[in-house]
């Protein structure tokens, strides 16, 4: 039992939880759908999340480490390793050593992976779209900045001494 007031009193409580009430669970079902429906739309480029995701990034991030994309994606190294092993063999990405240090191996875009990334932000822009139909704008900036309070406390928590 956690004696933090912050943590211990809440909207929850263990004898009236529900997954259907849990934030928790109405985020990573709504999260499944935004994939489910970029994936559909990304298909046709025969791309899936665990593809796309790191190609765009790369568009972002020039130069990143498989390693460095896992941690930033919360993705499991190996995971990362085999979908980057896919973007390679599709001619999406190329792998460089390092000049300044011949065990490090950066991950760079083709032009064909470049090209392809770039059609990412459109698709994202509209699942998510669809997801807000109906939302106003100062729904839509409240919902963000709920999610960014959410996120700022639990990364409080994970820096948080534990007893």
């Amino acid at each position: 039992m956690n004696d933090n007031p912050a943590i211990s009193s809440g909207p929850y409580a263990a004898g009236t939880f529900t997954p259907d009430q849990s934030v928790g669970y109405l985020m990573r079902q709504v999260l499944n759908s935004i994939r489910s429906q970029a994936d559909a739309r990304l298909a046709s480029c025969d791309m899936t999340y665990v593809q796309w995701l790191p190609l765009y990034k790369l568009m972002l991030q020039e130069g990143a480490t498989t390693a460095s994309l896992a941690r930033e994606l919360a993705i499991d190294p190996g995971a990362m390793t085999r979908s980057v092993d896919r973007l390679v063999a599709k001619g999406l990405v190329r792998r460089e050593r390092s000049q300044q240090d011949r065990r490090v191996v950066h991950l760079e875009l083709t032009a064909e992976g470049r090209s392809a990334a770039q059609r990412v932000p459109a698709v994202l822009s509209e699942v998510l779209n669809a997801h807000l139909h109906g939302f106003s704008d100062a729904e839509w900036r409240q919902l963000l900045h709920l999610l960014q309070r959410m996120q700022a406390n639990g990364e409080a928590l994970r820096q948080a001494p534990t007893d």
